[in-house]
């Protein structure tokens, strides 16, 4: 004899926790501070021309990109071994979440692919700061170390 199924039944879903939005001025202000930063800091810093003998991951553009209310910072890797399941990944290692009251919460990625918050919240410049002075891209090499060919 077969088993009876337990009877599905609808219910609400209840709605879940909304994030803080950002005016569209403070976002555009942000967003252009946030390019000037990665023009004039990050690519001179970490993107450098490909090595002679690559045989190891390289940067080749770091970018952010608004997902909704949150800024992303991330770059794009080069794969040139002849085993590379593509020719290029991407790969974010920070975030700027707003936590309200014009206060933004930095994150970075770490080496498990979890994001680590830095507490407090600070203001978005000072975010832009700390990404600006190198808190956090230890995983981010601008030399291509111990290549052996």
């Amino acid at each position: 004899m077969a088993k009876k199924r337990p009877q599905k039944t609808w219910m609400l879903s209840s709605p879940g926790k909304s994030k803080p939005t950002i005016p569209a001025t403070r976002k555009a202000d942000l967003a252009s501070k946030a390019q000037k930063l990665v023009e004039d800091v990050l690519r001179p810093r970490y993107v450098q021309p490909p090595p002679k003998k690559p045989c190891f991951n390289y940067i080749t553009d770091i970018w952010m990109k608004w997902i909704g209310s949150t800024l992303y910072f991330g770059a794009t890797y080069a794969c040139p071994g002849p085993n590379a399941i593509s020719p290029s990944f991407e790969s974010r290692f920070a975030r700027m979440e707003p936590a309200g009251a014009g206060l933004f919460v930095l994150s970075f990625m770490r080496h498990n692919d979890k994001w680590f918050r830095l507490p407090p919240p600070q203001t978005g410049d000072e975010c832009l700061d700390a990404v600006a002075n190198g808190w956090a891209p230890k995983g981010m090499r601008s030399a291509v170390i111990g290549c052996a060919v």
